[in-house]
């Protein structure tokens, strides 16, 4: 037996990370450079999908729920970050870049629904990293629960670090029902290399429709949803290369592609990107213009994780791989 939606479905997802996301390759000070303001990014991107009647699925790294009397910090991060990383004890560090409890409590109060997932853990620890043991990834993951529960509820869904799985077993283990796969096109199989980066650079250039995905269960219970596309970086110096425009056009092909196959277009995103350039939310708000418009029709409903996993778990068996 195999089940299809009734329409297509969108989907869109949000790793919540700040500084946590870059603190192995950027300062303080190259963060702000590069991603003005970046805090106040992630309450606009919420009132914007609010106008909007979009409910998405936020993966938080479990550090933003810190500080503000959660805890010791320091005793929380260590063994799982390098020393020199000024997030707890450093005169240096900016608060406002490492937690941000205040804006947690704004999104778990949120209508529509916003779903809060977790990303990573506790650090952002790159699991798939040669230095990362599964000790390490497993208690990245408890102290990252617990972050987020005591502000904002159990996660149920997960992402992981830049795309980079590992240690799947550990998610069931802990109470997760689904994560996010990376794309499943060649571009992303390429990986970090510079014939992945090229090929995901034409993709963009020519504006390919992304690939509709399907929910696909492993690993016992737990199911991978795969991103379709995720909001590709919009710096000056790329933009002059390829167009803002092409990330409207092919969010727009992507629910288009979802519609007629009856699946999902998984669109991801990070707030930080949105704020690259001073055209950053109108792009946003096209995207989210073209959305609402089709929605309207009713040739897709928007759902998050945790909505598609119900609905998938309510038609057991399911024939994942008759889509793969």
């Amino acid at each position: 037996m195999s089940v299809s939606f009734e329409r297509g479905v969108v989907m869109v997802s949000v790793d919540t990370e700040q500084i946590w996301g870059y603190r192995d390759c950027l300062s303080e000070a190259q963060f702000e450079s590069r991603f003005p303001d970046a805090p106040a990014a992630h309450t606009r991107l919420l009132a914007h999908l609010c106008d909007a009647g979009v409910g998405a699925t936020w993966f938080v790294v479990g550090g933003l729920a810190l500080g503000d009397g959660s805890g010791n910090t320091h005793l929380r991060v260590s063994g799982l970050l390098d020393k020199g990383v000024p997030v707890y004890s450093s005169k240096r560090a900016t608060p406002r870049l490492w937690h941000c409890r205040p804006f947690l409590q704004q999104l778990h109060a949120a209508q529509p629904v916003q779903e809060i997932g977790l990303h990573g853990g506790l650090t952002h620890l790159l699991w798939a990293d040669a230095s990362s043991t599964l000790e390490m990834a497993r208690r990245e993951l408890t102290e990252g629960i617990e972050a987020l529960t005591n502000l904002c509820g159990t996660p149920t869904s997960f992402s992981f670090p830049r795309n980079l799985e590992a240690y799947h077993q550990l998610l069931p283990e802990h109470g997760f029902r689904c994560f996010r796969g990376r794309p499943q096109t060649l571009a992303w199989r390429l990986g970090s290399t510079l014939p992945g980066a090229l090929l995901r650079a034409w993709e963009e250039l020519v504006r390919r429709a992304p690939l509709p995905v399907w929910p696909a269960q492993t690993h016992a219970s737990l199911w991978n949803i795969p991103s379709s596309m995720f909001f590709y970086p919009i710096r000056p110096a790329r933009s002059r290369i390829i167009g803002l425009h092409s990330r409207v056009e092919r969010f727009r092909r992507g629910i288009e592609a979802a519609a007629r196959h009856h699946a999902i277009f998984h669109f991801s995103l990070h707030p930080e990107n949105l704020v690259e350039s001073p055209s950053g939310f109108l792009v946003l708000e096209d995207i989210l213009e073209s959305l609402v418009n089709i929605r309207d029709r009713g040739d897709v409903e928007v759902m998050t994780m945790r909505q598609v996993v119900d609905r998938m778990e309510r038609y057991q068996p399911y024939d994942c791989q008759k889509h793969q």
